[in-house]
């Protein structure tokens, strides 16, 4: 159990991290020339109006009250009321949070299976024509931008051959939502239809996002096997006749997943930031096209609520993440 004080001392520093977040996020929708009362208000309201509404959200108060009065709300599970949809903040949040959430899941799956064993066969052989090409590849795949994939995969798949779908989630109905994940649901209701569906209009999003992150997967993987493929007891294994892929898939590979987890972790939080740029271009009904929607409105409390849910995962993804590398590699101190 020794992952259970790792998990506690990370849990406690999740709310300090999150009411520092949420306070940086409310000074800078403060600071902006734009009144939060007259959005409020409407286009149309007289200067009395204005006044009222100033009065009934507070907006007359000290910054300092304002932030107050905002976290005794947040406690409550009251986010307030977006302007862009006119609905509860907690309710929209709570709509689209699985399709972001299926998105990065796909998008990580992505990431691991293809930049984990690149690494390792790169670092096995390395300086040869595939890792010289691997890391052309992979170089190029870091330093481009989330929405130019997007566009090109659109251009390529979507307009070009027609292949695969150029927006939305799904064709027709959904199944009906057991999870929020269409995938999983349409395996749930053995709706074939369905499921073909969801993963044909998954497939780019999910590329768009998943490649960039493979890439820098299998650069961290190749330089961890770089760091223990010469450790002696990696030569005492082979010395010993343990066949060499047992010795690199089962023991370098677990001495150096504890890095690579870190990374992973880490690219996650990546990813939801990914998220905002990749759902716009196709038109996915997430946190991310929420988010940009927010901000087009001027909406703060919806942008302040959206920053604190992904604050909240990202944060959360970081404590798994601890958890994990105890569990792969129990000799590292915490």
């Amino acid at each position: 159990m020794r992952w259970l004080p790792v998990a506690i001392n990370r849990l406690l520093w999740l709310f300090p991290t999150l009411v520092a977040l949420l306070a940086f996020v409310f000074i800078l929708s403060r600071v902006v020339p734009i009144d939060p009362a007259v959005l409020a208000a409407g286009e149309n309201a007289t200067p009395s109006q204005i006044e009222q509404v100033r009065e009934r959200y507070g907006f007359n108060q000290p910054l300092p009250w304002q932030f107050l009065l905002y976290l005794r709300d947040v406690a409550g599970g009251d986010l307030g009321i977006s302007l862009y949809t006119h609905q509860s903040i907690a309710q929209d949040l709570a709509a689209r949070l699985p399709a972001t959430v299926e998105l990065t899941m796909v998008s990580m799956l992505i990431a691991a299976l293809v930049g984990i064993p690149l690494g390792v066969v790169c670092g096995v052989r390395r300086n040869s024509w595939l890792d010289h090409v691997v890391r052309v590849v992979t170089v190029a795949g870091i330093a481009l931008t989330h929405f130019w994939i997007a566009i090109q995969l659109q251009l390529l798949f979507s307009m070009k051959f027609d292949w695969l779908p150029l927006s939305g989630r799904i064709d027709g109905f959904p199944p009906n939502s057991v999870t929020g994940l269409l995938v999983i649901d349409a395996l749930l209701a053995r709706d074939g239809q369905a499921l073909v569906s969801a993963v044909r209009h998954l497939s780019l999003p999910a590329l768009t996002l998943g490649l960039p992150a493979a890439a820098t997967v299998q650069r961290f993987t190749r330089n961890s096997v770089l760091n223990f493929i010469d450790a002696p007891s990696v030569s005492y294994q082979i010395a010993m006749g343990i066949p060499r892929r047992v010795v690199i898939w089962k023991y370098v590979l677990r001495m150096s997943l504890a890095a690579t987890v870190t990374l992973i972790g880490l690219t996650a939080g990546v990813m939801l930031a990914g998220a905002v740029a990749v759902e716009t271009v196709f038109d996915w009904p997430g946190l991310g096209n929420y988010a940009v929607q927010s901000i087009l409105y001027s909406d703060y409390n919806a942008v302040m609520g959206f920053t604190l849910l992904a604050g909240g995962l990202f944060a959360l993804l970081n404590v798994l993440v601890d958890i994990l590398q105890v569990v792969i590699d129990p000799r590292e101190e915490w």
